[in-house]
């Protein structure tokens, strides 16, 4: 087995049974998870089940941080004068064990070139960077609908900081002027969770019937989530969204070794 160094991350799977030489990271203080995940300040709605900030969305432990001042305004228009506040709280993941760093809103992505070249760890900060994957599984004439929470923040800029030059396969429906959904994006304390989920899967039935050449759906928002499997149902195509994409990069992080019968 490879010796852990000082210099390397502690990426061990312990076994019953198995002595090894281990290492902590100085800074460390708690460990047992590899997803670290940075999420806005000042939002103010429930957060259900299935939202990239409720804890039991996972069946693996996951770290959150709120990065200061970082309100849906902000980001949303993705404001630059944000970046030092989000890679300062993505350096701090770094030094405190995380193996990867997410974020919990799509518009996290326009800073996701950014961060990346800040830190030593892989960064995943908004579902839409699953989109070239996503496109590369379709026929060559279908393309990828995206639901978002807010169309006017889905631009170029942010797009390609998330490592897409050529969006022209993407049919993007915005959500943030539903009368219900809406009281998500102002923040207004709560919400009629049935009328929501109403409001959500019609509009990716309008989105397929209008655009028949569609051949799997995204989620970039990180409150939709809990949805995907009524949006599934409805529609009958996959569907992708962020935790889709926190788990993808949690397995690559936590290998674990296989044992069984041959």
């Amino acid at each position: 087995m490879t010796m852990i160094t000082a210099e390397k991350r502690e990426y061990g799977f312990i076994e019953n049974g198995i002595k090894t030489k281990v290492h902590m990271k100085k800074g460390q203080y708690i460990s047992g998870f590899s997803v670290g995940i940075l999420f806005l300040d000042e939002c103010w709605y429930p957060i259900l089940p299935g939202n990239v900030a409720n804890l039991t969305t996972y069946d693996f432990p996951v770290v959150l941080k709120v990065v200061p001042n970082c309100t849906q305004e902000r980001i949303h228009a993705g404001d630059p004068t944000l970046i030092d506040d989000v890679i300062r709280a993505a350096k701090q993941f770094e030094a405190e064990g995380a193996r990867v760093i997410c974020g919990a809103c799509g518009f996290f992505g326009n800073f996701q070139e950014q961060v990346a070249n800040a830190v030593d760890i892989p960064v995943f900060l908004s579902s839409v960077v699953q989109l070239p994957w996503i496109k590369t599984g379709l026929k060559s004439t279908q393309r990828v609908g995206m639901l978002t929470a807010d169309s006017h923040g889905i631009t170029p800029a942010l797009y390609k900081s998330c490592g897409i030059d050529s969006p022209d396969y993407v049919v993007v429906k915005d959500l943030g002027r539903l009368p219900e959904f809406s009281a998500i994006i102002e923040s207004r304390g709560s919400f009629d969770n049935d009328i929501v989920r109403e409001e959500v899967v019609n509009a990716a039935l309008e989105l397929v019937r209008d655009n028949p050449d569609i051949g799997a759906i995204l989620l970039e928002c990180s409150d939709l989530p809990p949805y995907a499997a009524d949006i599934q149902r409805a529609v009958g195509l996959p569907v992708y969204d962020f935790i889709t994409m926190i788990r993808w990069a949690h397995m690559a992080t936590t290998q674990r070794p296989y044992d069984g019968f041959i």
